[in-house]
């Protein structure tokens, strides 16, 4: 693949069928067919979501990719199927089910696709193994949710799955889960989806006010949907820091604003000028395309959008390679 091959990010895979069911995990998904090309995922009885082939079929992937102008897509597992709520060994098997899902997509067309797995973060440790294992497979990256059970990703309970990342040179795509927030906003799987960018923002503020930018100087974060607010609350970090000082902002390890540059953010913003501001905020080599495909909400012809906003120097943002092993400081 040439350097200058169209990237999409932001990428989201359902496997085609799922593990039988573990006893004590109520929790645990499975798919209704409804036709060859449709399914719904069902959780606790109910449908999460309907899903059409895209979702799993390597063929219609790549005939969209081509009507779009995307060379490759890195595939990542829909976030609900991360299962921090499982215990500990249901979760590794399960996301070993999910892992290979993604390898056997990618070994169909290792020219148009890279992955990011899943690993079991309410079990540090264990995910870190799996961090190493993925990385000697071939994995790009990993997905993690935006907070564990509630956890904060700043958290050094986390820092043994950062550590392996790093030293892996794997990224870390951290994407929205179970938002904060629905009480105040209504319930339902709309709402959540609305609320995703404030928990991508809130993902962002725990990893730099809990130090993991500091800890781990090499470590590659991809924000989802733009990052949310970070790129408008990292002026105000910096006033706060230098004004007040307060004890939550102690472990950045340097200038918050600064620091916030070294997330990289997707284009998951529909608005041309928020796209451009993010670029002149975070450096052009901060930004990688996105789209959220397949799902409803997502970006048409992700490409294009990005092109339109940031004219000649889309380039340096659509060609990024998937392990970001093409990066450049620009903080």
């Amino acid at each position: 693949m040439p350097d200058t091959a169209v990237t999409d990010f932001h990428t989201h895979v359902v496997p085609a069928d799922f593990p039988p069911q573990r006893g004590g995990e109520p929790l645990w998904p499975s798919m209704r067919r409804l036709s060859d090309s449709e399914a719904e995922v069902m959780i606790a009885g109910r449908v999460f979501r309907r899903i059409d082939a895209r979702s799993w079929d390597v063929r219609a992937r790549l005939s969209d990719m081509d009507r779009d102008g995307v060379d490759r897509q890195v595939l990542s597992p829909m976030p609900e199927l991360l299962s921090y709520w499982f215990a500990d060994h249901s979760a590794q098997g399960f996301c070993a089910h999910l892992n290979a899902s993604l390898a056997e997509m990618t070994a169909a067309r290792p020219d148009r696709f890279a992955a990011y797995g899943a690993v079991p973060m309410q079990a540090p440790r264990l995910a870190a193994g799996m961090v190493r294992d993925l990385a000697a497979a071939g994995f790009a990256g990993i997905e993690i949710g935006s907070h564990v059970n509630g956890l904060p990703l700043g958290h050094r309970q986390f820092d043994p799955v950062y550590e392996a990342a790093e030293a892996e040179g794997m990224v870390v795509m951290v994407h929205a889960l179970h938002p904060a927030g629905l009480e105040r906003v209504g319930a339902g799987g709309d709402a959540a989806v609305s609320l995703f960018p404030l928990e991508s923002t809130l993902a962002a503020l725990s990893m730099l006010t809990g130090g993991v930018l500091a800890r781990f100087p090499g470590l590659k974060v991809v924000l989802a949907h733009g990052g949310g607010g970070l790129a408008i609350l990292s002026a105000r970090l910096a006033q706060v820091q230098a004004a007040v000082a307060p004890p939550h902002l102690a472990e950045c390890g340097g200038d918050a604003a600064d620091l916030s540059r070294r997330f990289h953010l997707d284009s998951i913003v529909y608005d041309p000028e928020v796209l451009r501001f993010l670029a002149a905020r975070q450096g052009l080599g901060r930004v990688v395309m996105g789209s959220d495909y397949p799902f409803a909400v997502m970006q048409n012809d992700p490409a294009g959008f990005v092109r339109e906003a940031l004219g000649p120097g889309a380039a340096a943002v659509l060609s990024r390679r998937p392990d970001l092993s093409d990066d450049v400081s620009n903080c």
